[in-house]
């Protein structure tokens, strides 16, 4: 028997037989925004990642691992084993992020094993009931669940569905709060999920992290350096390495905790990089289907089950994620839906004889590119060897004709599915009354007239520049359970411009009006820890006053904020409306 087929059977025979006296926990953690270069287990020497590369060295590496070339539409995938269109998700912004709540999520799955299931950080599949992670099989949830947030240190964020102040640095704030999950939770079978947040914009990083990086001359640089940012980069870099920091912390408690054998711990990364910096001369960045905006850091580690330092070159994804955990861990995967992932489990055990190959499909907008095993056709229906031409250098369309011929009608077939899915779950309403307290921020408004956002992205935004009484705000909403509501608005008022009447209706309710007596004019979050000039963010705190109660009745309808009076120069700012049922 060769040495290769000894492996594999071994390999088969630690999965396989091995009886075990719990279940395995479960640990995944998913960055965003961070490359696959982003990582010095791949070669990148201008930062270094020992704990991430740890996971590598003591677990396995899928070489050829791809998930989405954004956020919202990567964690769709992961959740549900599924094509994102398929799922109600579309974007990123406004609402496009939202998973259909009659999908089946892997939380889901491991609840109803018995798992105590927990998220620590950037959700962003839905922030109303019932979208809310806590509604989506995790029994704990702290983090935030827009696609991003405008500030990193002690920022507002959601506790179950609570408003709640951060704890210094996020990263390191949900990292805390996912070990003390652990902790509470060390004696029976658990479930976590750290999706951090970074090395996403605002590029804000302590100065322990991103002094080495200040003036730091990086050898490793992008395809094309004329093009890349080196500050960005830096920042980025540090980014990264505070990541590593914490993914050690974890690591390091579960050795206190006597329970790295009994946990399976994965870690990936949501898309490509967030700028052109090395990525091991792929093509393409985030926000591309590319290589180099879908392929992912991929490492698994069960140092009970899986042999250490071994690689995988077949291709996976995201959606494979669900089917093969449950498979790992023994686990029913019962789902609404049929999956388009499948469970790689015999590529963990090293029984490639009876993989059947297979293509991996990627989306973007009314674009789609196919990964073979192989191949990849991109978007203009270009070909490229990537077993040898990783960077998409050489079209190779005509020396395969055929192939790219029937990838291309592939191609076409599944745009054509998508788009329908993605135009069927087009215009959905924020949903209002699935729990007691429903949450509309500006981010799911809109302005008409004058008003404008405070940031170009919508998801970290407020509402400003009200100074005339026949502008308004809107939300197009979903009332599931009617009755009164006391609805509640955050705003900011300058002095001098006290006295507002602002009046909240809804098109198939009633309505409510107060006027805003008391100035609350706070400054913008300090910006000087953000590593990049030129900013988009801008932050604030925000005061809640009482609009009165206001009745709201089944079915769809338009809530509208008005400025009745304005008796200075300008209304208020608005962050949020909460709508909460009274009893």
């Amino acid at each position: 028997m060769k040495n290769a087929q000894i492996t594999a059977l071994l390999s088969f025979l630690a999965l396989s037989t091995l009886s075990y006296s719990r279940q395995p926990n479960v640990i995944v953690f998913l960055t965003d925004d961070q490359g696959w270069g982003d990582l010095s287990i791949n070669g990148n020497t201008n930062l270094s990642t020992p704990h991430i590369d740890s996971l590598a060295e003591e677990g396995l590496t899928l070489e050829n691992f791809y998930v989405c070339s954004v956020c919202a539409p990567t964690r769709a995938e992961f959740l549900t084993g599924r094509y994102y269109p398929k799922t109600g998700v579309s974007g990123v912004s406004t609402g496009q992020g939202r998973l259909n709540y009659d999908e089946t999520t892997i939380a889901d799955v491991f609840k109803s094993a018995g798992y105590a299931t927990g998220a620590f950080g950037k959700w962003h599949n839905g922030t109303q009931s019932p979208y809310h992670p806590n509604d989506r099989g995790f029994d704990e949830y702290y983090g935030f669940t827009s696609g991003h947030w405008g500030h990193y240190f002690s920022p507002p964020l959601d506790h179950n569905g609570k408003r709640v102040r951060g704890n210094g640095y996020v990263v390191d704030d949900f990292t805390d709060k996912a070990i003390a999950f652990i902790e509470a939770n060390h004696a029976s079978p658990f479930f976590c999920y750290i999706p951090y947040n970074t090395p996403h914009s605002p590029m804000m990083i302590s100065e322990r992290f991103f002094g080495k990086f200040r003036d730091a001359e990086l050898d490793m640089r992008n395809r094309d350096p004329e093009k890349e940012d080196l500050n960005m980069t830096r920042a980025a870099l540090a980014m990264c390495e505070n990541i590593d920091w914490n993914v050690g912390r974890v690591l390091r408690t579960l050795e206190e905790l006597n329970l790295a054998e009994d946990t399976i711990v994965i870690y990936f990364s949501d898309n490509g990089p967030n700028s052109l910096r090395w990525n091991g001369d792929m093509k393409g960045r985030k926000g591309s289907i590319d290589e180099g905006g879908v392929r992912s850091p991929f490492f698994i580690r069960w140092t009970r089950s899986i042999p250490a330092n071994q690689s995988v070159n077949r291709i996976a994804g995201a959606i494979d994620l669900l089917p093969t955990l449950a498979d790992l861990a023994g686990i029913e995967a019962q789902t609404q839906y049929d999956l388009d992932g499948r469970s790689i489990r015999p590529l963990l055990e090293g029984n490639l004889a009876n993989w059947e190959d297979r293509a991996l499909l990627s989306i973007r907008r009314n674009q789609v590119s196919i990964r073979t095993q192989r191949f990849r056709l991109d978007a203009s229906g270009k070909l490229y060897d990537i077993e040898n031409d990783r960077g998409q250098r050489i079209d190779v369309a005509q020396q395969f004709p055929e192939l790219a011929k029937q990838l291309k009608t592939k191609a076409d077939a599944f745009s054509v599915t998508m788009q329908s899915e993605l135009e069927r779950h087009q215009n959905r309403p924020f949903t209002v009354g699935y729990a007691e307290s429903t949450t509309l921020p500006a981010r799911d408004g809109v302005a008409h007239g004058d008003i404008k956002r405070s940031s170009r992205a919508p998801n970290n935004s407020f509402f400003t520049n009200w100074n005339r009484t026949e502008d308004s705000i809107t939300w197009n909403i979903h009332v599931g359970n009617p009755g009164n509501y006391e609805a509640i608005l955050y705003y900011t008022c300058r002095s001098g411009d006290e006295g507002a009447e602002i009046q909240i209706s809804s098109s198939n309710g009633g309505a409510a009006k107060s006027t805003i007596s008391q100035v609350f004019d706070p400054p913008l979050y300090d910006k000087s820890i953000e590593r990049m000039e030129a900013s988009h963010y801008f932050v604030k705190d925000f005061k809640p006053h009482s609009l009165g109660s206001l009745q709201l009745e089944s079915g769809k309808a338009t809530l509208t904020l008005r400025a009745t009076r304005i008796p200075g120069n300008a209304a208020i700012d608005v962050h949020s409306v909460d709508l909460i049922k009274q009893r």
